[in-house]
């Protein structure tokens, strides 16, 4: 018998290069693939899981960064509820880029109240080319929530999924119907989501 109570879109988006498919791989089956090759077109995974004891799955695409496949994502935007947004730490031009990124999210997002997560990946290297406090800013200023991570180490890539999901259950509009067919109740943690973090830096801004 199928217990999931809602299928949710997510997007990972961003400059190639930054480990957006480690990030999908690290979450989906726990492995990360040092050879990793870059997307081609989008790539797609399936990874259920509980939300204060339902049962939720996760359609999560990956998508390419290279300028030559940015005809292929537009549709894939269609639907989506959360996107999560990603730059590397060690690279500052993939950070200068995201701005770029949001236009195009704001111009084929088809859901109003969309959920934005950024996310700093590559907090294992040692060089690093954007701090903590400049990510935090730029979240606060588009209202995402914001984490940093490494797929590498598994360091906080659970927290952020986690994090974004819960968001997404939380916010009326985005799943409105499959909440009432399911009959789903969460507890009311709107309050606590503006408070909270996944280790002292996944917030909502």
């Amino acid at each position: 018998m199928d217990d999931v109570i809602a299928t949710l879109k997510i997007l990972i988006i961003g400059e190639a290069g930054v480990g957006k498919s480690s990030l999908l791989l690290r979450f989906t089956d726990d492995q990360f693939d040092p050879e990793q090759s870059a997307t081609i077109g989008v790539d797609f995974k399936i990874k259920t899981v509980n939300v204060e004891g339902n049962r939720v799955k996760l359609a999560i695409w990956d998508t390419a960064g290279q300028e030559r496949f940015r005809t292929l994502t537009p549709s894939y935007y269609r639907g989506a509820q959360g996107v999560i947004l990603v730059y590397d730490t060690s690279k500052r031009t993939s950070f200068d880029k995201l701005e770029n990124w949001l236009t195009e999210l704001r111009t084929y997002c088809t859901k109003r109240d969309v959920i934005k997560m950024l996310v700093g990946n590559k907090i294992d290297k040692d060089q690093r080319e954007v701090d903590t406090l400049t990510g935090t800013n730029f979240a606060r200023r588009y209202q995402m929530l914001f984490t940093e991570c490494s797929a590498k180490t598994c360091d906080h890539v659970q927290d952020a999924f986690d994090e974004l999901v819960h968001k997404i259950i939380q916010t009326p509009g985005l799943w409105d119907t499959e909440k009432s067919n399911s009959g789903l109740k969460i507890g009311e943690r709107d309050g606590e989501a503006k408070a909270s973090s996944c280790y002292g830096g996944c917030s909502l801004i």
